[in-house]
């Protein structure tokens, strides 16, 4: 009995010890973390700098009239008033001066006789009309800078200051994140001075957030604000992995959803900025559009295997290499393709001028392709997509004679034209619209009524008709059924 009682006591000792030890190692652990977070803030913050913006704006008094031409002259003709216009107000226009402020980041610093400057990254809707930009340093300093280049469709910015004196923070491979991850933001939130927060990678590869036209952004529950707008996004090495440029929120403030431009996007884009003084990007001269699951089976190909290009631009690069409307992007480079915001990325990011290989899938079979990527703009056009499906086809259409066609600023003899929409038929849920101009069904050009009408009554309805349509200068495919 005393034996018994003695193991019981034995083992309560050693189970308490254990708990204990355990306890201790967990505190150890979280004690371990927080010494992580404040060896990245002391390594980060000295090259993180708050950016103040001044911008002004004329706004003229209700009922008064600014003269396009200098005063005296219309006084000469007309004395103070102008015929058939309210009198004029004489007041000069209210010049309001607006605040604003952001975030940046030192990453690229030149040196010695001449190159003393220090460039900043930054969002390029933190610095947008602005007349005067100041940034100031976690030691209290304080520079007026100049805007070097600003590329709005991915809301990159860099300015500089003149000084050398200034460290670059160390720019990471925003690549090789993984979900999960640690991330550190650091910036300005309401103007609170080189505010850390902690948090990990939620997503990566978000590219229909709707916020740019060129998205490829972490999501990140690190805690982002009004005002960390441009800061970095770092990892556990201090290395800055994306640029802070937006939230999702209903209230205005953080609501566990944030966004960051990969470094890897934003450091090309800024380079270009410094050196060229603009951003060229790589241009297909397609239309193009996710393979929906109806699209995929009206082509015969498996969902998701890659994205149908809707329109060929003439003479463009994807023209000049022999890609076709109706062909299925499968791989560039060798490697999938999935989506088509990525794709356009990666289409962008590269270089007019350089050889690509590109795989398609064309009447079911494989077809490779070398593509000399080419320059402009506004280089590919994403389709909109269909929404829904309903049980009838639900429109009306006529040949597209001369003069409508000059209405809808088509050609005539290249499809029908659609004069009448059913609410809710499938035609309307698909986004179907008056003047919606059907070029094909089921890929054969159609440009009469009668061929339309024909070609429908020919249709599977239990496979759908799959339609080209163009509205405005877009064209993409649709796929009903009824």
């Amino acid at each position: 009995m005393v034996g018994w009682q003695l193991f019981r006591i034995l083992s309560l000792a050693i189970i308490v010890s254990f708990f204990a030890h355990a306890q201790d190692s967990g505190i150890e652990g979280l004690r371990q973390s927080g010494k992580a977070f404040s060896s990245v803030a002391k390594l980060v913050s000295p090259s993180v700098v708050f950016i103040q913006v001044e911008a002004s704006t004329s706004v003229h008094h209700p009922g008064s009239f600014p003269f396009p031409f200098d005063d005296d002259f219309f006084k000469r003709f007309f004395g103070d008033s102008f015929p058939g216009l309210p009198p004029r107000n004489e007041s000069p226009p209210d010049q309001y001066h607006t605040q604003s402020q952001g975030s940046g980041f030192v990453f690229r610093v030149k040196d010695g006789l001449l190159n003393d400057k220090t460039y900043i990254m930054t969002n390029n809707h933190v610095v947008e009309g602005a007349d005067k930009v100041s940034v100031k340093f976690k030691d209290g300093y304080q520079y007026e800078a100049e805007i070097t280049g600003r590329d709005p469709q991915s809301d990159i910015a860099v300015i500089e200051i003149d000084t050398d004196k200034r460290q670059a923070l160390q720019l990471g491979d925003s690549s090789k994140l993984d979900v999960g991850e640690w991330v550190i933001a650091i910036g300005n939130p309401f103007g609170l001075s080189h505010t850390l927060t902690v948090g990990v990678v939620s997503a990566t590869g978000r590219t229909s957030v709707g916020i740019n036209d060129y998205e490829d952004f972490i999501q990140t529950d690190a805690a982002i604000n009004p005002g960390n707008s441009g800061g970095p996004l770092v990892n556990l090495d201090g290395e800055v992995v994306g640029m802070n440029t937006a939230i999702f929120t209903r209230t205005g403030g953080y609501m566990g959803i944030g966004f960051a431009i990969p470094i890897n996007m934003a450091k090309e884009i800024a380079n270009q900025l410094i050196d060229k003084g603009e951003v060229s990007r790589g241009y297909l001269g397609i239309s193009i559009q996710t393979l929906t699951a109806e699209l995929a089976k009206a082509f015969g190909i498996e969902q998701n295997q890659g994205i149908l290009i809707a329109e060929v631009i003439e003479d463009s690069a994807a023209a000049k290499a022999g890609l076709l409307q109706g062909d299925v992007i499968i791989s560039f480079r060798d490697k999938p393709v999935t989506d088509v915001g990525t794709f356009r990325n990666q289409i962008s990011m590269t270089p007019p001028g350089q050889r690509e290989k590109l795989t398609v899938l064309r009447d079911g079979k494989q077809r490779d392709f070398v593509v000399t990527i080419g320059t402009r703009s506004d280089e590919i056009v994403i389709a909109k997509e269909p929404t829904q499906s309903a049980s009838q086809l639900g429109l009306t259409v006529q040949t597209l004679t001369a003069d409508l066609a000059k209405q809808f600023n088509a050609k005539a003899g290249e499809g029908v034209v659609v004069t009448e929409v059913k609410r809710g038929s499938v035609a309307a849920l698909a986004g179907i619209n008056t003047g919606t101009i059907i070029l094909q069904i089921n890929r054969k050009p159609v440009k009469t009524a009668n061929e339309f009408s024909r070609e429908i009554n020919k249709a599977d309805k239990d496979k759908g008709v799959l339609l080209l349509i163009r509205s405005g200068d877009m064209q993409r495919y649709v796929l009903l059924s009824w």
